[in-house]
């Protein structure tokens, strides 16, 4: 986004209230050359030039940040590899809505990658959140580890 050789792949993501997803994120940044784009900062982004984009967001009763859905469906170009990555306090995401984008701009979805994230939303503050330490050591080491596969296209 700055006008610098675009990287190889591009994670469009929303990650607030802990930062669950975000953790995952810069791990995986740390590891490869990887373009991230907050989806509260940039509403329009040009994806044409990576190879494989990616799509994360904590949990947000039961599916993926709209703010991602609207993202996806307003930038994804054709013909593109995807994969989606999610934090989340009882369950995954569901990636329908997700997957329908994916479908329409004839994508290909490499993966998905789900782990459990500290959660503090609603009644779950009341008793101090649920998942907490959350995303842990190994959920981290298992997003990294996700990521080189669909790199390598495994």
């Amino acid at each position: 986004m700055d006008g610098k050789t675009k990287a190889k792949a591009a994670i469009a993501y929303f990650s607030r209230h802990h930062g669950n997803t975000k953790k995952l994120l810069d791990a995986i940044k740390d590891s490869a050359d990887i373009e991230l784009i907050d989806v509260v900062e940039h509403d329009k982004a040009d994806l044409t030039g990576y190879g494989i984009i990616g799509f994360a967001s904590g949990t947000y009763f039961g599916k993926f940040n709209k703010r991602v859905v609207e993202f996806a469906r307003n930038n994804l170009p054709s013909n593109k590899q995807v994969f989606l990555i999610n934090t989340y306090g009882l369950r995954a995401a569901n990636t329908k809505e997700m997957e329908q984008i994916i479908n329409e701009r004839s994508g290909r979805l490499l993966g998905t990658y789900g782990c459990r994230g500290y959660d503090t939303f609603g009644p779950l503050k009341m008793i101090g959140g649920i998942a907490k330490g959350h995303p842990d050591e190994n959920e981290v080491k298992g997003a990294v580890e996700f990521f080189r596969k669909i790199m390598a296209g495994k």
